[in-house]
């Protein structure tokens, strides 16, 4: 019976499907024979809280390359087995195409149709990248993916080797809407207008946003993933019925799989596109609603690292930043809890310190929302900016920040 860990081998780079690309299969098969993962190394776009499979864990010779933080490849960094590149989605998308390529890659399917093309199903943000590149090609057909299109599809003469296996896709729980979240959507939602077009990052905001949009009208999507809020924005009205949605992968569960493989104008393609700064300038109102770990007054965004961790990595927000802030009407809009740790911790600082990383220098801030207000940042001198951010600030933690601030300002 032919296996897809028949095609590693000691020494060799494998790139393999992730997030929602990850095949449940290869899985299988690995931890039911770990020995096939002996001086591999592993590459891809494993995302902490949404992959599953810790290659490390597999055999005490697994290596990994990896483009964010999970505390799996923290360990492995420990013990000299796994590297971290420090590159945003731009820097990954070089790294992909003029990089070392793979010497195998292994990608999850659909099937064929009548005419032999396989669809990338519910990812098609890194693959595309090293699939031409690689030495040799695999691919895990599952019935189970639903079909997509984009701008990924392979045919069944390009794919050295395939084995057909249904096995249940990838899902993702998203983060539950809390008051606070509800609050950040109420403020956020005054900032959109009809006819922008938005790219929602990860967590709770979106959710909780999508229903604060609910009311508005042809609305746009372009991001780096599909979550539940398109299908709450597409039931309510809220999305223009005909405009293209172009994303890289789609995160959710088995009804927002079945929901986008009937969506007709889903469109999947590579980082290349969907993180594209000049691209995303020349779409009139585009709109970045992103997280952050912290803000300081100066308006610099930490969006990586909590307390001196690494949480994740840049990931796209460099890049929607730019593109939102050369976009004609376009909109930059962080979007972030006042505080954490039960109130004791302030998510608005003085200044980023040593255990921060600036992942959005202070040149292209824009907006900042909290459940207290939004402080418009574009345009004002710094004095101004600190007091607009003190003021979304939470309560209690405002005096000691204009204590801050005070000190701050005479070295300046």
């Amino acid at each position: 019976m032919t296996r897809l860990t028949d095609a590693l081998a000691p020494g060799q780079r494998v790139f393999v499907s992730t997030m929602a690309g990850e095949s449940a299969l290869l899985a299988e098969e690995l931890l039911a024979a770990p020995e096939r993962a002996r001086d591999v190394t592993f590459c891809g776009g494993m995302f902490p809280g949404i992959d599953r499979t810790d290659y490390l864990s597999l055999h005490p010779a697994a290596r990994v390359e990896a483009y964010f933080m999970s505390p799996g490849l923290r360990r492995g960094m420990a013990e000299g087995r796994a590297r971290l590149l420090a590159l945003d989605y731009r820097g990954l998308a070089r790294h992909l195409v003029e990089g070392p390529p793979p010497d195998v890659a292994i990608a999850q399917l659909t099937p064929p149709d009548a005419d032999g093309w396989c669809s990338a199903g519910l990812a098609a943000d890194f693959m595309p990248l090293v699939w031409t590149r690689a030495a040799r090609r695999v691919a895990h057909l599952n019935p189970r993916l639903p079909r997509t299109a984009g701008s990924f599809r392979v045919h069944l003469s390009e794919i050295d080797m395939a084995v057909e296996a249904e096995r249940p896709a990838l899902t993702w729980t998203e983060p539950t809407c809390g008051e606070t979240e509800s609050r950040i959507g109420a403020h956020v939602a005054p900032l959109v207008r009809d006819g922008d077009t938005l790219q929602f990052g990860i967590g709770s905001v979106p959710a909780a946003l999508a229903g604060a949009l609910s009311a508005h009208r042809r609305l746009r999507l372009h991001g780096g993933m599909v979550t539940g809020a398109v299908r709450t924005l597409w039931e309510a009205g809220a999305l223009e019925r005909d405009a293209r949605i172009t994303s890289g992968v789609v995160l959710g569960d088995e009804a927002l799989h079945a929901f986008v493989a009937g969506l007709p104008t889903l469109w999947l393609t590579d980082i290349r596109h969907t993180h594209d700064p000049v691209a995303l300038g020349a779409i009139p109102r585009f709109v970045a609603i992103n997280s952050a770990v912290e803000v300081d007054l100066f308006g610099q965004i930490n969006a990586e690292r909590a307390g001196g961790v690494l949480q994740a990595g840049a990931g796209g927000l460099p890049a929607f930043a730019q593109g939102a802030l050369a976009s004609p009407g376009g909109r930059l809009l962080i979007c972030l809890p006042a505080s954490a740790r039960g109130g004791s911790v302030s998510r608005i600082v003085p200044a980023l310190g040593a255990q921060a990383v600036c992942t959005v220098p202070r040149h292209l801030a824009d907006a900042v929302v909290t459940e207290h207000g939004v402080a418009e940042l574009r345009g004002l001198d710094v004095e101004a900016r600190a007091q607009a951010l003190i003021a979304i600030a939470a309560p209690a933690h405002q005096s000691v920040l204009v204590q801050a601030w005070q000190a701050i300002r005479k070295a300046l």
